[in-house]
């Protein structure tokens, strides 16, 4: 079947009209139209359907189309792959990425990559729940970075490293001058907490529990540096991951402490489909990323 085809039936199919893709595409209209109907001559039966000015497709088009969409999908994935081993410098990586490792480990690890490899281009995507992956067979993403470990043969997962959870309290707090503090001791105080739909937040509820208490909820945030600026304003406690070189420092007035309880800590982890195929460029950061775990240098901090 004619490539071409079947990438003008996917835009048809889309809602785009023969006009527009005869002036995307730079042919004619009656190219597009007979195209279109040397496709349905080879599938055997109509896939489109005038109604009005548009094209809809009928019921064989819409079961043609699922299968069409794989199979451009496998395509398009086949001639990157060629490009990126014809020129292994180019390409690009798609990340998925929890916000809390927004603000230092994902500029981190791009920032040193990039400056190995200036020609690859990176599409970053922020998870909007984290407690369900961004992986897929047929998906667009081809590396995660969360805390979220995936039970699920279709998805692999490499812990980077284990990084500590603190108590996160205002300057002049009573236990601001303890240093390290049992989660018992702040079962009186008001918390400050990230929404219910993050890894964290379930570990934080998961730890107070195991500490014999239930926290009292006095805010619930979107984000870390938010939280950070409601406990430097003296509305609360919270439990934190350790602060970190960051672009967006945390907020002064508060002070970290550490957290005796056993579990106190989140695993860091990257993710990847294991039956989608990793093109060069992805394959490229992933070994970036496994030897700065490697050589230790993950929870150090920005290369300089």
């Amino acid at each position: 079947m004619d490539t071409n085809a079947l990438r003008w039936f996917q835009q048809v199919a889309d809602g785009v009209t023969v006009t527009e893709v005869s002036e995307l595409e730079g042919t004619t209209q009656s190219g597009v139209s007979r195209a279109l109907a040397r496709l349905e001559a080879e599938v055997g039966t109509p896939l489109l359907r005038r109604t009005g000015r548009t094209l809809r497709m009928t019921h064989a088009g819409v079961a043609f189309k699922r299968h069409v969409d794989a199979v451009m999908h496998e395509l398009d994935d086949g001639l990157a792959a060629v490009q990126q081993l014809v020129e292994p410098e180019t390409g690009t990586v798609t990340l998925a990425f929890q916000p809390s490792l927004g603000t230092w480990l994902v500029p981190d690890l791009v920032g040193g990559f990039r400056a190995a490899h200036p020609g690859v281009r990176f599409v970053l995507q922020p998870k909007r729940d984290e407690l369900v992956t961004s992986l897929h067979p047929r998906g667009e993403i081809d590396l995660e970075l969360s805390t979220l470990r995936v039970g699920s043969r279709a998805v692999r997962w490499r812990r980077l490293a284990r990084e500590p959870l603190h108590l996160a309290v205002p300057a002049g707090h009573r236990l601001a001058d303890r240093g390290r503090v049992a989660l018992a001791e702040s079962a009186d105080q008001p918390f400050i907490a990230i929404r219910p739909s993050s890894v964290l937040r379930q570990q934080c509820d998961e730890l107070c529990r195991r500490a014999g208490f239930t926290a009292e909820i006095a805010f619930e945030c979107d984000d870390l540096p938010t939280i950070r600026g409601f406990v430097a304003a003296g509305l609360g406690v919270a439990i934190v991951p350790a602060a970190r070189d960051s672009v967006a420092d945390p907020a002064t007035g508060s002070v970290h402490l550490g957290i005796t309880d056993d579990g106190a800590a989140r695993d860091i982890g990257m993710s990847w489909a294991t039956e989608r195929r990793l093109l060069p460029a992805a394959e490229l950061f992933r070994a970036h990323v496994a030897d700065r775990t490697a050589a230790g240098r993950l929870l150090a901090g920005p290369e300089r």
